[in-house]
C-alpha cells in the first residue's frame, strides 16, 4: 500500500492507495464507534453493504444511508434530509461519516459533514477513477442549486482518504475516461512527464498503468492543497478546463458527465491560450490528441453561447461578473501574470474560441 501524506498540521491525512485493501481495513484510528456511511443507489450493493457488515461484525454501530445516484442530488435539499436522519439516529459530534462512492457522494457526505452540529469526522473512500484522483482529496465539499454548480460549499478536510483501485474492476468504461479528463488536467498544469506518459500508454493500459497514474495525480493534487488549501491562489490551477467545463454541463442539465465537461472545457480553454499567444499550436494539437485518445469529446456544438456565458458569470470563479481563467502556457505550466494564476479573459476572446477549432 503507497501512502501519501497531506500536510496541513492539525488537518494533515492520508492518502491510502492499495489493491483490495477495502476487505479487511482497519477503521480503528479513523472512525468513532457510531458511524454512518452515506452512499448512492449505484455504490450501495458493490461497496457500501459490505462495507456496513465489516464494521458491524467488528464492533461498530454502522448505518447505511443512501441516495439516489446522480448530480440531481447533490442539493441542499437533499443534505437537509440526510442531517434529518443523522439527528433521528442519534449521531454527535463524536460520530463519524464514511462518505463511499463518486463525485457526488464524497461533495455532498462532506458538506454534511461539514455542518452537521457544526462539522463532524469523515472519511473519504472514493470508488470512481475521477474520485480518485480528484474530487476525493482537498477538503472541497459543496451542493449545488438551480444558479450554479457547488454555489454552496465548504472547505472540511477528511481524516484519510482510502483508493482501492480494485473498485475500477467494477466501472463501466465511461467512467474510466471521466478519471482520465482529470488526469489529462494534472499533466497540462503541472506535469509534462505525466503527460508524456498518458500519450505512450492511455490507448494500451499496459500493467501498472492505473497504480501509476492514480498516485501520480494524488501526489500532484496533494502537494497543491499543502500549498494553498483555501484556494488563494495557486490552487486556482486545478480549475483549469472547469470553468467552460462546468457551463456546459449546468446547460445541459448534467446529461453530460463531468469528465466530459471538463475535457471540453479544457479543449476551449486551450484555444483561448493560444489565441492570447500563451499556447503554442503543437502543443495545442497534442492536448486535444490525447482527450481524443481517451476516448473524449473534442467539440460541442455551442447552440446558445450567451447562455453559456452567462452561467460562467455566475460560476464562483468568476469575480465582480469578470470571467477568470487557469491557462497552460506550455504543457506541464499554467501561465502567471503578476504571481495570479488565474487571469481575466474578456467575453469576446471566449466566444471567440467557441468557433474557431
Amino acid at each position: 500500500m503507497k501512502i501519501i501524506k497531506v500536510n496541513l498540521g492539525k488537518r494533515s491525512y492520508d492518502i491510502m492507495i492499495g489493491k483490495d485493501i477495502l476487505s479487511n481495513f482497519d477503521f480503528t484510528k479513523l472512525c468513532s464507534k457510531k458511524c454512518a456511511i452515506i452512499t448512492d443507489s449505484n455504490t450501495r450493493k458493490l461497496y457500501s453493504e459490505n462495507l456496513e457488515n465489516l464494521l458491524n461484525s467488528t464492533g461498530y454501530d454502522a448505518k447505511l444511508l443512501e441516495f439516489p445516484a446522480g448530480e440531481k442530488s447533490k442539493t441542499w435539499e437533499m443534505a437537509g434530509k440526510i442531517g434529518r436522519k443523522l439527528a433521528k439516529e442519534g449521531f454527535d459530534r463524536s460520530s463519524t461519516i464514511i462518505a463511499i462512492g463518486g463525485g457526488v457522494t464524497g461533495d455532498l457526505a462532506g458538506f454534511v459533514a461539514s455542518v452537521y452540529q457544526r462539522g463532524i469526522g469523515f472519511v473519504q473512500i472514493p470508488t470512481t477513477l475521477l474520485a480518485h484522483v480528484d474530487s476525493s482529496i482537498g477538503g472541497k465539499t459543496g451542493v449545488d442549486i438551480p444558479e450554479g454548480k457547488n454555489l454552496l460549499g465548504t472547505f472540511h478536510q477528511p481524516k484519510a482518504v482510502i483508493i482501492d483501485i480494485k473498485t475500477l474492476e467494477t466501472l463501466p468504461e465511461k467512467e474510466i475516461r471521466n478519471g482520465f479528463a482529470e488526469i489529462i488536467k494534472y499533466g497540462m498544469i503541472s506535469d509534462k512527464k505525466l503527460f508524456s506518459y498518458l500519450e505512450a500508454n492511455i490507448t494500451s493500459r499496459p500493467d501498472g498503468f492505473y497504480p501509476h497514474i492514480i498516485e501520480r495525480s494524488c501526489r500532484i493534487k496533494a502537494d497543491i492543497v499543502e500549498k494553498d488549501e483555501r484556494e488563494g491562489e495557486l490552487r486556482k490551477i486545478l480549475n483549469y478546463g472547469h470553468t467552460i467545463g462546468h457551463a456546459i454541463e449546468a446547460y445541459e442539465n448534467f446529461k453530460i458527465s463531468h469528465g466530459e465537461a471538463v475535457a471540453l472545457g479544457m479543449v476551449y480553454e486551450a484555444k483561448i491560450a493560444n489565441i492570447l499567444g500563451f499556447l503554442d499550436k503543437d502543443s495545442l494539437k497534442r492536448q486535444n490528441k490525447l482527450i481524443k485518445a481517451a476516448g473524449l469529446p473534442t467539440e460541442y456544438n455551442f447552440k446558445n453561447p450567451d447562455k453559456i456565458i452567462e452561467i460562467m458569470r455566475k460560476d464562483k470563479k468568476s469575480k465582480d461578473s469578470r470571467l477568470y481563467f487557469a491557462l497552460p502556457e506550455q504543457i506541464g505550466k499554467i501561465k502567471k501574470e503578476n504571481n495570479k494564476t488565474a487571469l481575466p479573459v474578456d467575453e469576446k476572446t471566449v466566444l471567440k474560441s467557441f468557433y474557431k477549432i
